[in-house]
C-alpha cells in the first residue's frame, strides 16, 4: 500500500493544488517554483487528469513549503482508482522538476511558445484534473507498484505502435506505462526539444484513446528531479553568485534499494557506489538506485539474518554479485538487540572475495549511516579484505543500510559512525582546559599575596639599628 511506504531521508509534508477550474495550473507551478528553490529539494511534480467528472474535490490550500507525502497522495489517487475509469495511463519521465514547467511552459496561458501545449490542452479539456507541484519523489518511486496493487493488473510498457494494436476494455483494468526520456544537456534548446517531443507523445497517446472512445485516467510524473535548486536563504541577494564563489555541482539524489517479500525488509542507500577490479573503477550508482527491475536474486531475510544480493550482468566483462550479510543478536548487558554487517561478499567467475564489516553496527531498531564505508585506507577502511592484497576495492559514500525493524520504505533513526568528539571538539576542549589552568594559577598567585606586618612610621620614633663593627 502506498500509505505503508514513507520516504526515509526527507521530511514529509503536504503540498496541494486547487482544481484546474479554479486556478490555472501553470501559474500555480510558477508559485511552486519559488517555493521549491527555498524548500526541500527532493520533490517532483505530479499532474493528474481524467475523462470522468468529479473525481477530485477541490483541495484545501496548504501552507508553502509542504510536500505531498505518500499518505496524502493515496487519498488523492484512491477516489480516481475506485470510482474512475479502469484504464490508467502513467507517463513516467526519467527526470522532471517544476522548474521545467516554468522555464519551457507557456506563461499565464500563453501556449504559443510552450513545450507542454498538448498537456495544457488536456488539462483544460479534462472534466477532472489535479496538479501537485511538489510530491515526495520517494513516494512517487512506489507509484507503479501502488497502481498495480489497486488495479490488480500488471504494468504494460507500451509505445505508440503497441498502443494502436491494443484493444482496451472499459470494464477490464489496464495499467499502461509510457516512459519519456529527459536530456541532461546544458544547452538551452536541447531540453526544450526533448520536452516538446515528450509532449507530442502525450498528445498522440491521448488522441488514440479519444478516437477509440476509451475512458481513462492519466498521470504525469518523474523518477527524480531534473535539477536541484540552491537554498536562497544562504545566498545574499537571492540566487546570484557571490564574488570569488564557485558554484557547486548539484548532487544527484536517488531512492533507496528496497528488498521486499511480503513487506519491505532491507533498505540500502548510498550517494555513490563505486567498485574497482585490478585498479579499474566502475560507478554503479546509476544502475543501482532508482532502477526498476534491479536484480535482487539471492536476497534473504528473517528476524535474525538478512542478506541483500545485488547482481550486475556486465561488470568488468562478467556477472558480479555483491552480498551484504547482516545479523541481529540480543545482548543481555544492554538488554536490546544489536545488528552487525558481518561481511560483504563479491561473487564473480565462481570465486568469492569477502570483506569484514564488523564496524558497521548499531541497535537493531536503528539504521546505520556513515560518510564513507570503504576498503580504502584514506576513507576509514571500514571494509577489511579477508585476504590481502585484494584485487577488489569498494567505496560507498554517504552509506546507509537497515535490515531489521523496517517500517515501509523509511529508514529509522540513524546510528552514525562518526564519533561525538571530533578533532575540532578535542582541540577546543584542550585549549579551554589550558586557559582554565592559566586562569586558576594566576588567581592562586593573586590570593597568595601578603602585606608587610610592620611599617616605618615617620611621626613616631625612628627605628634604630645597632651598628656592628
Amino acid at each position: 500500500m502506498m500509505a505503508a511506504t514513507a520516504a526515509a531521508r526527507v521530511p514529509a509534508g503536504t503540498r496541494r493544488a486547487p482544481e484546474l477550474r479554479q486556478m490555472q495550473w501553470l501559474p500555480l507551478l510558477l508559485v511552486a517554483a519559488a517555493v521549491a528553490a527555498a524548500s526541500a529539494e527532493q520533490q517532483v511534480p505530479l499532474v493528474l487528469w481524467s475523462s470522468d467528472r468529479d473525481l477530485w474535490a477541490p483541495a484545501a490550500e496548504a501552507h508553502e513549503g509542504h510536500i505531498t507525502n505518500d499518505i496524502q497522495l493515496s487519498t488523492y489517487l484512491d477516489p480516481a482508482l475506485e470510482l474512475g475509469p479502469r484504464n490508467v495511463l502513467l507517463f513516467l519521465q526519467d527526470k522532471l522538476s517544476v522548474e521545467d514547467f516554468t522555464a519551457y511552459g507557456g506563461v499565464f496561458g500563453n501556449k504559443q511558445d510552450s513545450a507542454f501545449s498538448n498537456l495544457e490542452n488536456a488539462l483544460e479539456l479534462a472534466p477532472s484534473s489535479l496538479v501537485l507541484p511538489a510530491v515526495d519523489w520517494y513516494a512517487v518511486s512506489t507509484l507503479t507498484s501502488y497502481l498495480q496493487e489497486k488495479l490488480g493488473a500488471s504494468p504494460l510498457h507500451v509505445d505508440l505502435a503497441t498502443l494502436r494494436g491494443l484493444k482496451l476494455n472499459a470494464s477490464l483494468p489496464a495499467l499502461l506505462l509510457i516512459r519519456l526520456p529527459y536530456t541532461a544537456s546544458s544547452g538551452l534548446m536541447a531540453p526544450r526539444e526533448v520536452l516538446t517531443g515528450n509532449d507530442e507523445v502525450i498528445g498522440q497517446v491521448l488522441s488514440t484513446l479519444q478516437s477509440e472512445d476509451v475512458p481513462y485516467t492519466a498521470a504525469l510524473t518523474a523518477v527524480r528531479p531534473s535539477r536541484v535548486a540552491r537554498d536562497v536563504a544562504v545566498v545574499a541577494g537571492g540566487l546570484g553568485r557571490q564574488l570569488l564563489q564557485r558554484q557547486s555541482e548539484s548532487a544527484v539524489i536517488h531512492p533507496p534499494v528496497s528488498y521486499n517479500d511480503t513487506a519491505p525488509r532491507i533498505l540500502f542507500w548510498a550517494q555513490n557506489f563505486s567498485v574497482a577490479y585490478k585498479d579499474k573503477w566502475a560507478d554503479l550508482t546509476s544502475v543501482t538506485f532508482g532502477v526498476q527491475g534491479l536484480n535482487l536474486t539471492g536476497s534473504f531475510w528473517n528476524d535474525s539474518v538478512a542478506r541483500l544480493a545485488l547482481t550486475y550482468d556486465h561488470l568488468f566483462g562478467t556477472t558480479v554479485t555483491f552480498k551484504f550479510v547482516l545479523a541481529s543478536r540480543f545482548y543481555p548487558v544492554s538488554a536490546r538487540h544489536w545488528f552487525t554487517m558481518e561481511r560483504l561478499e563479491i561473487h564473480s567467475n565462481g570465486s568469492v572475495v569477502s570483506f569484514n564489516a564488523s564496524q558497521v553496527t548499531g541497535p537493531s531498531v536503528y539504521s546505520f549511516h556513515c560518510e564513507f564505508v570503504s576498503s580504502l585506507s584514506q576513507n576509514g577502511n571500514l571494509l577489511v579484505p579477508h585476504t590481502q592484497p585484494s584485487l577488489w576495492q569498494i567505496e560507498l559514500q554517504d552509506f546507509q543500510i537497515q535490515a531489521f525493524n523496517v517500517t515501509g520504505e523509511q529508514f529509522s533513526y540513524a546510528s552514525d559512525c562518526a564519533g561525538f568528539f571530533s578533532p575540532g571538539i578535542w582541540m577546543g576542549l584542550l585549549t579551554s582546559l589550558f586557559m582554565l589552568f592559566i586562569f586558576t594559577y594566576g588567581l592562586h598567585m593573586v590570593l597568595s599575596l601578603k602585606t608587610m606586618d610592620r611599617f616605618d612610621d615617620h611621626k613616631g620614633p625612628t627605628i634604630s639599628l645597632t651598628q656592628i663593627v
